[in-house]
């Protein structure tokens, strides 16, 4: 544990240097590092010597590793009888478009003021160049106070998140005694809604399938065939349409298998929450929760699985009106993963269950679009509580222990490649525009996520 006239005198550097910071992170900001254009390759790999060269002079021993995709930038501090940690962010970034809806040219980054005080804007301001930077400017602080860094820390900046981390797990494999360590730091989530610091602690996991249905061996008129003929879209219609029963459960046979319930502590602190489920709703045109009933909304978000079909095609939606029965129509459906479900015994479930609608003429054919399970986290490791504290001494507000509706792989790679949890910590807040044009990041969450990490850093010492 640090002491406390050591661990002001960081935070005393950290709020002298704030123009410094904020001026690196602009820099860093103006590197186009989209991951998605071949395009910007040159420009990704800029933005991983960028680092590696910005680590270096903080003393790290930095490194890039090419893969078979962007590199992947690993700096070390010295090892020490610390404890050790991984820090994982990612340095590319979303494409811009539609370019015209920005206000300022996306990767000419500056300081605006707004309604909600002082933003960085431009890409990545959040996601999450940002975010990563706060932890680099609480080494920096940290090496200034104290002329080294702290020991047994591992930093790990990957440059293809944003493109589906395809080179992350062969990454993990093949260097997992480098990286484990004995729990990780991932900076790619948000404050709590109401602006609250949080610590996420449960991630759902994700299934993806494309069906394709096929009947007849071509489009057919449906005067001539109608009532006679198959049509796929009314075949695959009702095939999904069966997935959830009148009380909003999925129907698959086995689909709530390792599916757990929280325990009561973590009941009351959602409880404490005060979760408004028709404010939420609100934001986006909506009032009223339709998910599985006798849970509460929290629930349904963050520790409930789902079946959701989020696309559906087929036949003619052209303008004006043609009478075919088509002779395919495609979906693309994914699930959201609690607890222990297991992703491949769902993914064959939900074939089972098309096929079994499926009449003698129609064929089905399958793409499948990943498959994770979900992420829980130990939270009675100390750590957890340790930055709990920490988080709830830099905001004046006690931490909240959350779960995400979303899925975030690398903590699962983690925790199944290097055998440790992570604990999700960021400062994004949900105005960001994150992925959409305009994006920003709050000046507060960049100088007061640096000195959260600062006060973590130390209580984990």
């Amino acid at each position: 544990m640090q002491e406390p006239a050591q661990l002001d005198n960081i935070l005393a550097t950290l709020d002298a240097d704030r123009d410094g910071a904020i001026a690196r992170l602009l820099d860093f900001l103006r590197i186009p590092s989209i991951s998605t254009d071949p395009a910007h390759g040159e420009d990704v790999r800029r933005a991983a010597r960028w680092l590696r060269d910005e680590l270096a002079e903080l003393g790290f021993d930095a490194e890039i590793h090419d893969t078979t995709g962007h590199p992947m930038v690993v700096a070390r501090s010295q090892a020490g009888t610390g404890r050790s940690v991984l820090f994982y962010g990612h340095y590319d970034v979303q494409p811009v478009d539609p370019l015209e809806l920005w206000n300022r040219p996306p990767f000419e980054p500056a300081i605006e003021d707004t309604e909600d005080g002082p933003v960085i804007r431009g890409r990545g301001a959040s996601d999450d160049k940002g975010q990563l930077m706060t932890f680099l400017e609480a080494c920096r602080a940290w090496k200034a106070v104290h002329g080294a860094l702290p020991s047994d820390l591992i930093l790990l900046f990957e440059g293809e998140e944003e493109s589906g981390s395809p080179s992350l797990r062969p990454f993990l494999e093949s260097h997992a005694d480098e990286l484990r360590a004995s729990i990780a730091l991932i900076c790619d989530t948000a404050l709590y809604a109401d602006g609250r610091p949080a610590i996420t602690t449960q991630l759902r996991g994700l299934v993806g399938e494309e069906v394709i249905v096929t009947g007849a061996d071509r489009d057919l008129h449906s005067g001539s065939f109608g009532g006679l003929a198959a049509n796929p879209i009314m075949v695959l219609a009702q095939a999904l349409g069966s997935l959830k029963d009148e009380s909003g459960r999925v129907t698959l046979p086995g689909f709530y298998d390792g599916v757990e319930e929280p325990d009561e502590a973590l009941r009351r602190d959602w409880e404490a929450l005060g979760f408004d489920a028709g404010e939420f709703l609100g934001r986006v045109g909506l009032s009223k929760p339709i998910g599985e009933q006798g849970r509460t909304p929290l629930e349904m978000l963050w520790n409930r699985p789902t079946a959701e079909i989020n696309g559906i095609e087929g036949g003619y939606t052209g303008d004006g009106f043609k009478t075919v029965l088509p002779a395919t129509a495609r979906a693309k459906v994914s699930f959201r993963l609690t607890g222990k479900q297991d992703p491949i015994k769902i993914r064959e479930a939900f074939r089972a269950h098309i096929r079994s609608h499926l009449p003698k003429d129609c064929k089905v054919e399958f793409h499948d679009h990943g498959a994770s399970p979900a992420s829980v986290m130990d939270t009675s490791d100390p750590a957890f509580s340790a930055a709990r504290q920490a988080l709830g001494d830099e905001w004046g507000r006690d931490a909240a222990f959350i779960g995400a509706g979303g899925s975030i792989p690398i903590a699962g790679d983690f925790k199944q490649i290097l055998g440790m949890d992570s604990m999700l910590i960021g400062f994004g807040r949900d105005d960001d525009r994150i992925h959409s044009p305009n994006e920003k990041y709050n000046l507060e969450s960049f100088t007061k996520g640096a000195r959260s990490w600062a006060r973590i850093l130390a209580a984990l010492r």
